[in-house]
């Protein structure tokens, strides 16, 4: 199934809009003069328009967003992708990564562009680790079994997505995300990171208590390897849609990092 990538929904955009105003009060925050990029980078079953509700936020804040295209094709071809778009930063800049990209913000992090790092819910894994024989060492999480493959590309089932994924979302809202999921391919699983950027650079990490999609005591366990500034939200998979004001608060902190 393919997904017409540069659209997300009419209605999750306008409801952004409409509660703007609001929502930035409460996440107003002082942002350090020369960080004032973010780049974003999405997971599986998705598409960059997954934080449309955390953009919103963060330019009220006056933060420069962009969000990168992941084409989930294969680990090489999605860290191309976040790499071209560090490039065009103009100074200093928080890498943001949700589920899998947490794999590419460990990777291309290192970019010199790159002054802090934000994992949602995200793998993290270090340099040449194999993050499926770690994951194996907590349960598995009910997600994967709803993972339907059609030939070399993977998505979710409806019922998994709505369940599993996006379980603390309004049914409606999920349903529209459903309908735009971004299908990957099968090699993007298979590479290995070579470079660990949260050994070097200040990180931060939201984990989502009630995540069915990444176990969260593996959330957990990868936060406190790192040494990340971590929150803890009682959130689905999806907190970056679900708890949009939480996930701005921690990429402002982050935005502040080098000279907390």
């Amino acid at each position: 199934m393919l997904m017409n990538r540069r659209t997300f929904s009419t209605a999750l955009v306008a409801g952004a809009a409409a509660s703007l105003l609001v929502k930035s009060e409460a996440i107003a925050k002082t942002i350090t003069p020369n960080v004032r990029n973010v780049v974003f980078v999405h997971g599986l079953f998705a598409d960059g328009s997954c934080w449309s509700k955390v953009i919103a936020r963060l330019q009220a804040q006056g933060l420069n967003c962009t969000s990168v295209q992941n084409p989930l094709t294969s680990l090489p071809n999605a860290l191309a992708a976040a790499r071209r778009v560090l490039d065009r930063q103009d100074g200093p800049t928080v890498l943001v990564g949700h589920s899998f990209s947490g794999v590419i913000v460990s990777d291309v992090g290192v970019h010199p562009a790159v002054s802090s790092l934000v994992y949602i819910a995200a793998r993290a894994p270090d340099a040449g680790e194999d993050y499926t024989a770690l994951a194996k060492e907590y349960p598995t999480p009910p997600a994967s079994a709803g993972i339907v493959f059609d030939g070399d590309e993977g998505r979710l089932s409806e019922q998994a997505f709505l369940h599993d994924f996006a379980g603390d979302l309004p049914e409606a809202e999920a349903k529209v995300l459903y309908a735009v999921q971004q299908p990957f391919h099968k090699t993007l699983l298979s590479g290995v990171t070579a470079n660990a950027a949260w050994r070097s650079k200040p990180s931060y990490y939201a984990v989502s208590a009630e995540d069915r999609t990444i176990n969260p005591d593996l959330q957990r366990f990868m936060a406190k390897r790192m040494n990340a500034t971590t929150i803890e939200l009682k959130a689905s998979h999806l907190s970056l849609i679900s708890q949009p004001d939480a996930v701005s608060q921690l990429i402002l902190r982050a935005a502040g990092a080098e000279h907390a």
